[in-house]
């Protein structure tokens, strides 16, 4: 299950995160977000400002991100509503960090598909690499949560690293993961498995072959098949 966020000491949050406010090309982003809705529709923005928030957050403090009460208050400044009603929004997607978290943000899938492939090995490499799930480690490099389903059932186990997907994943290849991250690398984002390019399946594609080397127009065929059936 998804770990609920303790909100930090407002006093402190308050004193740095107080004064927040976009930064020139976010300003600019911000207008290009609620040009996309109708006039009195800017609570439709929530969403994609959260993000944009949560971004700038993380580039001035160099971690994936996070929103601080003060952040989202600017927020629900901006688009001219209650502060509550972008507040639920922040609560309830999990995609919005209500606390901080270090530089690579691990969500670990811990949902039925990735159990069943393994999650508690990869598990096991996050605490054996000093990861506690819902902490930051001393040194702000990794923050360790456990999620629910992120649509990658197909190349369970998965974990995502900010705002990149790892799949197909094993005890060791999750280490090197971690340790790739830890020397400044960007490890290959998708799946791990040598030889499979998506979630095709690992012996090869078993239908619609003809498209795997080309965009390949199967219409001709069906209609054909159709006619005969009902011949």
């Amino acid at each position: 299950m998804a770990d609920a966020a303790i909100i930090p000491d407002e006093a402190e949050v308050r004193a740095r995160w107080g004064a927040f406010a976009w930064t020139e090309e976010n300003e600019r982003k911000a207008k290009e977000v609620l040009a996309r809705y109708p006039k009195g529709r800017e609570q439709s923005g929530s969403i994609p400002l959260l993000d944009l928030a949560q971004r700038q957050v993380g580039a001035e403090t160099q971690t994936q991100g996070w929103l601080p009460v003060p952040v989202i208050e600017y927020v629900a400044r901006y688009i001219g509503v209650p502060y509550m009603r972008v507040y639920e929004v922040a609560t309830f997607y999990t995609m919005f960090n209500l606390a901080p978290v270090g530089r690579y943000h691990v969500q670990v899938c811990g949902t039925t598909p990735c159990m069943l492939r393994g999650s508690d090995d990869v598990f096991a490499a996050c605490k054996n690499k000093g990861l506690i799930k819902g902490k930051t480690t001393p040194d702000g490099l990794f923050t360790l949560t456990e999620v629910e389903c992120m649509g990658n059932c197909a190349s369970a186990p998965m974990v995502q690293v900010n705002d990149d997907n790892y799949e197909d994943l094993d005890y060791d290849r999750t280490v090197a993961i971690l340790e790739a991250l830890e020397r400044g690398e960007t490890p290959k984002p998708g799946t791990q498995e040598p030889g499979r390019h998506t979630v095709e399946p690992k012996g090869g594609a078993t239908s619609l072959t003809a498209m795997v080397a080309e965009n390949h127009d199967y219409r001709g065929e069906w209609g054909n098949t159709a006619q005969g059936a009902d011949a």
